[in-house]
């Protein structure tokens, strides 16, 4: 595992809310990260789909991550999600990567699939604005 990546899980480890809804870093590298999330009962909403809120939060958190692998220290300034077809599924998968990066700023995109019987399928897609924390 490369140093970059154990630097992010320690990061990741360190956010109280993360570790509660059992968020895992699978990947990061310059301009580039995956978050993993285990679909479980607890985040659900009334019809059975995973709630709006668990998919936005795993695509704030990924495009923050992949932000911060150009900026170093930073946060979310702003986020834009399009929800493309509720999440059912075992596990939700997010992949944000860097479109452009300033001094103090990025702009990143996310993709959240949820794994459902073997196939990856696109439940979400977010755009933000990352920046750095001095």
């Amino acid at each position: 595992m490369d140093e970059l990546l154990e630097r992010g899980q320690a990061i990741l480890a360190a956010q109280p809310f993360s570790n509660l809804m059992g968020t895992e870093l699978t990947a990061l590298e310059p301009g580039h990260a995956e978050l993993r999330l285990a679909i479980r009962e607890s985040v659900k909403q009334q019809h059975g789909f995973v709630h709006g809120g668990v998919v936005s939060y795993l695509a704030d958190n990924c495009l923050t991550y992949a932000g911060g692998t150009v900026l170093g220290n930073c946060v979310t300034s702003e986020f834009k999600v399009n929800y493309v077809r509720p999440a059912v599924g075992d596990l939700l998968v997010a992949n944000a990567t860097v479109l452009a990066t300033g001094q103090r700023q990025a702009v990143c995109e996310c993709k959240v699939h949820v794994v459902r019987e073997g196939k990856e399928v696109l439940v979400a897609a977010a755009q933000g604005t990352i920046v750095r924390v001095e």
